[in-house]
Parts: C-alpha cells; sequence; structure tokens
C-alpha cells in the first residue's frame, strides 16, 4: 500500500468518531486488547503518562513532555485529534512516525490481524504503542481521547495518571452532571499508581478521593500542592512568566514559557505538579533550570499548535484557538474582549456541541462568520447562524473555513482582531 492509500483506509473505510459521532464509540476494549495482544502487548513495555480531562490535555501533554525532553530524554507523545497531518498524532520528540511505520503497521493489520472489526481510534492507539515499544523511548505521554475509563489508551499502568478538570462536555457518553463525568474520568486512575488532579472542584473532588481510596492510589490537587502568584507581572513578546510557590513551606520559583493564552496558569500547575509526582515516583532528577529551557521552546520541540496560537500579528491582529465547549470558550472570549478592539469571529462547532451553553458566552458587540468545518460532523453555518441569532449573535454564513476567515481579514483591516475558533477542526483549516 502506498502512503496516500493507507490514509484512505484509515479516514474512509473504518469507524471514525470525526466522521460518524457516536456510531464509531465502542463501549469497552475488547477490541484494543484483542490489538494489542496481537502486536504482543507493547503498551506493557513502556513508561507512561496517562493525561485525562475535558480541556487542556494537549497543553499538559506538551508541557510534559518539553520538561522530560529538556532533562535528556526521549519523549514519545500520543495525542488526539490531529491538525494537518494524521501523523501529529503519534511523535518522539516532536518528530513525527514515518509515513513508512503508518503503512508497515496498516499492512501487517489487514494481512494477519486478528479477525475483529476495530475503529479508526483503535487502530491508531495500537499502533501508537506498537511504534513506541519498537523505538523505545526514555517516556511516553499518552493522552486520552474522550472520558476515560473505556478511552482505548486506559490499557496502560502509567507511573502517573493525571486528570486536568472536569466540565460539561461528551454528555451524551459521559453523563449529564459534573460527578458522571468525573467518575468516568477516573476510570483511568489505577491501583497503587499516583493521581494528580489539575482543578479542586466542590462537586468533582469526592469523586476522585473516592476511587483514589478504594485504588490506593495516592491524591494530589494541583492547585493545592502550588499557587502562582498573580502579582507578579513581566512583559516579554516572546514569554510568559509566573511565580510558582508551593503551598506548604516551599521556595517560589519563577517559570517561563513560549506558550501563552488564558488556559496556561492552570495547566503549568497542572504539568509542574506531575512532573514532582513524577520525580518521586520514578528514576528522574527533577531540574527547574532544565524544566525552564524545555517550556521556552514547547511550539518548537513538541510540534505544539492551535491553541492560543498568533496567526499574524497585525493587520489585522489574528488568532486561534481550539477550545470548543463552555468552560473551555469562557476565558478564551474574555481575553479577546480584553483586548478592546473591534472582534471578528470566524466560528464553526460540530453538530453535538450545546450551543445553548456555549453561544451565550460569546459578545453581542462582535461582528460574526459563521462556517462549517469540512467534516461531515461540522454543523452547517446556515443552523449556526439561525441559532446565534437567538442570541443576538448577528453575522454571515460562508460556504467554506476559508472563505469566512478571508471576509474577516478583509472587514477588520488594520484595527481589529479576527478569532477563529469552536472546533480543532475549523482551527486546522487555517493554521
Amino acid at each position: 500500500m502506498t502512503y496516500e492509500a493507507t490514509l484512505d483506509y484509515l479516514f474512509t473505510q473504518l469507524p471514525m468518531y470525526q466522521r460518524d459521532g457516536a456510531a464509531a464509540m465502542k463501549k469497552d476494549l475488547t477490541n484494543t486488547q484483542r490489538l494489542l495482544e496481537w502486536l504482543g502487548n507493547p503498551h506493557e513495555r513502556l513508561r507512561c503518562i496517562h493525561v485525562a480531562g475535558t480541556n487542556g490535555k494537549g497543553t499538559t501533554c506538551h508541557l510534559i513532555a518539553a520538561a522530560l525532553q529538556a532533562h535528556g530524554y526521549r519523549v514519545g507523545v500520543y495525542t488526539s485529534p490531529h491538525y494537518k497531518d494524521f501523523r501529529e498524532r503519534i511523535k518522539i520528540n516532536g518528530a513525527f512516525i514515518t509515513e513508512k511505520a503508518v503503512t508497515d503497521f496498516v499492512t501487517r493489520l489487514r494481512e494477519s490481524g486478528p479477525d475483529i472489526q476495530p475503529s479508526f481510534f483503535e487502530i491508531t492507539v495500537a499502533m501508537a504503542f506498537d511504534y513506541f515499544a519498537r523505538e523505545s523511548p526514555d517516556w511516553c505521554v499518552i493522552e486520552v481521547g474522550l472520558g476515560g475509563r473505556l478511552d482505548s489508551t486506559n490499557v496502560i499502568t502509567p507511573l502517573v495518571s493525571v486528570i486536568t478538570n472536569i466540565g460539561y462536555d461528551h454528555t451524551q457518553f459521559l453523563g449529564e452532571t459534573l460527578p458522571e463525568i468525573a467518575g468516568e474520568k477516573a476510570g483511568i486512575i489505577k491501583p497503587g499508581v499516583p493521581v494528580v488532579i489539575g482543578e479542586t472542584h466542590l462537586e468533582t473532588e469526592p469523586v476522585f478521593r473516592r476511587k483514589a481510596a478504594e485504588l490506593g492510589a495516592d491524591l494530589y490537587f494541583a492547585d493545592e500542592v502550588f499557587y502562582i502568584d498573580e502579582s507578579y507581572v513581566r512583559d516579554d513578546p516572546r514569554l510568559s512568566y509566573f511565580r510558582v510557590q508551593r503551598t506548604i513551606q516551599g521556595n517560589e520559583r519563577i517559570l517561563q514559557t513560549d506558550l501563552s493564552g488564558p488556559h496556561l496558569k492552570k495547566n503549568v500547575l497542572t504539568a509542574l505538579a506531575a512532573l514532582n509526582v513524577l520525580a518521586n515516583t520514578a528514576p528522574l532528577a527533577l531540574r527547574y533550570e532544565n524544566i525552564n529551557r524545555g517550556w521556552s521552546s514547547v511550539r518548537e520541540s513538541t510540534y505544539y499548535l492551535g491553541r492560543w496560537q498568533t496567526l499574524r500579528q497585525a493587520n489585522p491582529l489574528c488568532i486561534v484557538d481550539s477550545a470548543h465547549n463552555a468552560e473551555g470558550l469562557r476565558p478564551v472570549l474574555e481575553r479577546l474582549q480584553s483586548y478592546q478592539l473591534p472582534l471578528h469571529l470566524v466560528i464553526g462547532f460540530v453538530n453535538d456541541k450545546d450551543l445553548g451553553k456555549a453561544l451565550p458566552l460569546f459578545p453581542t458587540a462582535a461582528t460574526y462568520y459563521f462556517v462549517k468545518a469540512d467534516i461531515p460532523r461540522g454543523l452547517p453555518a446556515a443552523e449556526l447562524q439561525a441559532a446565534a441569532a437567538q442570541h443576538g449573535l448577528q453575522g454571515e454564513a460562508y460556504p467554506s473555513v476559508a472563505e469566512g476567515y478571508a471576509a474577516a481579514q478583509a472587514a477588520a483591516g488594520t484595527g481589529g482582531l479576527v478569532f477563529v475558533g469552536g472546533s480543532i477542526f475549523v482551527v486546522a483549516e487555517v493554521i
């Protein structure tokens, strides 16, 4: 098979959540386990950090990976979905899995794999574990796809489990309440494996404490271990700086990163807590100067994109962010309004998002460009336009993301701010 034929098989012939939605979801881990048994259980030969959560999973994964790389380690990262290139999902020190490795894996699977009907995600997870086992990175940072308990990645026994936060997303699969959703994500907690929770929340804290106690897993809440001194401000066109202190008897540290955005502080605390727990669990001599060195080049060293990314610095300023649910969008929209510039918002959603929670967050004093990502699950632009109008959001519908983005840039001119978001798939078409 050629690489193009391989991608065609993966994208068009397999059940795929991006395309098929709920029809592609599996209710157990049987297929993943069968695939991994056929491969010789490669996941059992990996040292993993497992990251779940509603928002911030990708950023937390890349922060952890960048810090470990700066300590001299080779680090595999598995994330999903991808923005531009399928191979973004499987990386070692920021370098994508090779086209040959993708093609060879799928060829082996089709010629001699188990007689099952796996989904796109199940095959991709098995491919990642097989590739990492063959390449033997020192660490593997594994992002959960959806939920936790029944996610295909939940076959590993990591050295540290991380749950960034809990919010209302994918409620049709995970539950209608925050405790129900937390229960699904708490499914990644393993017996005796320490777990870091990024945010303390009144409704979800008891769920995590109960699950950790049942399994004898040490439990840490990142925002109870560290805090950021909000009074420390330092301006730099390239780096963000934070003064971080331990809540109990700890020295302060000045941390820096080339990332930015309204969610960054929470993700920094979560990643830092996970690294500290890892240092107490595994043979890792954690040095803060190495963390700073790694975090100063996260974008380049780990191939990080799509999260609060500036595409144009001016004429007009253009920013993208892949936040796609109410919890993720709220701080993004607050940050956009803080610029005090005329806002031109290019937005699109997938058809299973709760617009009733998301659209009221958007400012009425903005011009909207409603678009549909080029995927089957994309919500038609005209439907989004009609739903938005009910919340006082006015604008035109466009036949493509590119046309909406071009119109926004033209209208914004030299003094406006163009934002593209609502879905990772919308963002992927402009970066």
